[in-house]
């Protein structure tokens, strides 16, 4: 049974970073797309960055472009997301997603009902002074 698992949340001030780690184990990245979501308290779970395997291609939201930014390391079957100028409204539980049918960061990539196979348990993000 494969599964993913988060780590690299963590407590963090305005302005400050994190590196986020999504490692799937029991099945391979390879010739998939990967994709990062986060829900606050209250709110709808959102996407947040997307990442084929296939070609490198990449995908943001609006409210991360040029803070964050996907990365992947196959050898590792890892992809990460390095998150700089944290702010306030970033923080929540931030999950990584995968689907043996989600090969490309297609236009709906970033809703959560897109991805069924694979989901991690999530980690803490917490933007506070």
């Amino acid at each position: 049974q494969g599964q993913l698992v988060e780590s690299g949340g963590g407590l963090v001030q305005p302005g400050g970073s994190l590196r986020l780690s999504c490692v799937a184990s029991g099945f391979s990245l390879d010739y998939k797309a990967i994709g990062w979501f986060r829900q606050a308290p209250g709110k709808e779970r959102e996407g947040v960055s997307c990442i084929s395997n296939i070609d490198g291609s990449t995908a943001y939201a609006d409210s991360v472009k040029g803070r964050f930014t996907i990365s992947r390391d196959n050898a590792k079957n890892t992809v990460y997301l390095q998150m700089n100028s944290l702010e306030f409204d970033d923080t929540a539980v931030y999950y990584c997603a995968a689907d043996h049918t989600v090969l490309w960061c297609d236009p709906a990539w970033d809703v959560a009902g897109t991805w069924h196979d694979y989901w991690g348990q999530g980690t803490q993000v917490t933007v506070s002074s």
